[in-house]
């Protein structure tokens, strides 16, 4: 997956924050769950309209940068 499938930032969507793409849901929300401590798991279960695939698919990102 490219940057562009997984995550997107619109001034309309949560004053341009980047978020995960076709939700609601910032990016800033994985990295502080995963800074706390939580597991992927825990993030995915209060985000639900967050897709595995973009979570992964973020992290892998991530690693290459």
């Amino acid at each position: 997956m490219t940057v562009d499938q997984v995550l997107s930032s619109d001034p309309e969507v949560q004053g341009g924050a980047v978020v995960f793409a076709g939700t609601r849901v910032p990016l800033k929300n994985l990295i502080d769950y995963l800074e706390a401590g939580d597991s992927l798991e825990e993030f995915l279960d209060d985000f639900p309209s967050v897709t595995r695939e973009q979570a992964v698919a973020v992290l892998d990102l991530a690693k290459e940068v």
